[in-house]
């Protein structure tokens, strides 16, 4: 058996990084310090202007120089501009956030030693209005996910190496019920430096029938079955990574054949081929990140829908690698790699409309965000960076 169900485990807490004590006192202010409230004045609680969308921050709540819970805000569509408009308080440690496929609930994982996820409500000219919290079962979780047909959320335990599903509520606004089950990474071993298995991410596939574990302890991804009745998770294979990659973040190509995998520990990504039948992962030959010798921590890759186009953002290097995507999503081709203009981009998210990806850099405790053509994938800076306590998600709306 590779997992088993279990309860919490106890391990070393992933690097979180210097917190932003020197990030602007005036983005502290907006973002860490009031409730949220209308981006303008004369404005309606939770209506902005067309060409105004909402977005919403994660944070760390337990450091120096920390946010005070969710930020809120809004952004120009055009031109990137973001301004604060407020805090979603009583969330500790929220630092990653996933809203529900009708976009009217928002959940953010309490990144704590007793881990919790946090249903958020979104409601139309309305401030969100936080619903209540559900325990994990693990330590640190770090990442959650909700199921593409909504009924289930799911959350990684980072300290514990476990994955959690809980069912949600559409009755009770997103709301979430009692765990239904709790999966433990036991196998393969620990891979080298490392203490235990960390699992990272959990994503469903694009079949919607299997869910994917990346696990940067045990060098594996993790497929399962769910059970979209009981909520329950089957294991059904695991992928092996070459020993010491640290795998952290997978992001399918539109056509769900292939996946893409950012190694943090040995700085690479790797192109995976996935089987929809069988949910296997086949991980292909590492290849570079386009930035040097040494590791850069690679974080996260995005793909744009058209599949067209990947980027990855690289935290020890402070840059955004792109590659363009080719033989129907089974290659990436290393283009370049742009500053990121801040320090240690832990995330980074598109607009809807793809037209703006932001990043959220950690270290310098900033949001940047770039413009995106169509047609080469092309990034270029917009403004100037904007002021966040140790931002570590952007989730722009």
């Amino acid at each position: 058996m590779n997992a088993a169900r279990t309860g919490p485990g106890i391990g070393r807490r992933h690097v979180i990084g210097t917190a932003a004590g020197l990030a602007a006192a005036a983005g502290a202010a907006a973002l860490g310090l009031q409730d949220a409230a209308p981006a303008q004045a004369g404005q309606r609680p939770g209506r902005t202007p067309r060409a105004q969308r909402r977005l919403f921050l994660g944070t760390y709540t337990s450091v120096a120089g920390g946010g005070t819970g969710i930020g809120t805000g809004t952004y120009d569509a055009a031109s990137g501009r973001i301004t604060a408009t407020g805090v979603v308080a009583g969330v500790a440690d929220p630092s990653y956030l996933a809203l529900a496929p009708d976009g009217r609930t928002l959940y953010a994982v309490d990144e704590q030693q007793e881990g919790a996820v946090t249903t958020i409500a979104l409601p139309d000219g309305g401030r969100p209005e936080v619903l209540g919290s559900r325990a994990t079962g693990g330590a640190g979780p770090c990442h959650l996910s909700v199921h593409p047909g909504g009924r289930w959320l799911f959350s990684a335990n980072y300290l514990s190496g476990s994955v959690a599903v809980h069912p949600v509520d559409p009755s009770a606004g997103g709301a979430l019920g009692e765990r239904t089950d709790l999966v433990a990474h036991t196998s393969p071993p620990p891979g080298p430096g490392q203490d235990g298995p960390h699992a990272h991410q959990i994503v469903t596939a694009p079949d919607g029938g299997h869910v994917l574990a990346v696990d940067l302890g045990t060098d594996a991804v993790y497929t399962y079955r769910l059970d979209d009745s009981a909520g329950t998770l089957s294991q059904v294979s695991y992928a092996a990574l070459r020993p010491g990659a640290g795998p952290r973040h997978l992001t399918f190509h539109p056509s769900g054949r292939f996946a893409y995998l950012a190694n943090e520990v040995d700085n690479t990504v790797v192109v995976c081929g996935y089987d929809p039948g069988s949910g296997r992962l086949t991980p292909g030959e590492p290849q570079s990140t386009g930035t040097g010798s040494g590791t850069s921590y690679p974080a996260q890759l995005l793909v744009t829908a058209d599949g067209g186009f990947a980027f990855l953002a690289n935290r020890g290097h402070n840059s955004l690698t792109r590659y363009a995507v080719e033989a129907d999503g089974g290659r990436l081709r290393l283009l370049d790699t742009v500053p990121v203009g801040g320090d240690f981009p832990r995330h980074i998210a598109f607009s809807p409309d793809e037209r703006l990806l932001f990043a959220a850099n950690q270290k310098s405790g900033t949001v940047t965000v770039f413009s995106v053509d169509a047609k080469s994938g092309a990034l270029a800076p917009l403004g100037e960076p904007f002021a966040a306590p140790v931002a570590v998600c952007a989730l722009p709306l």
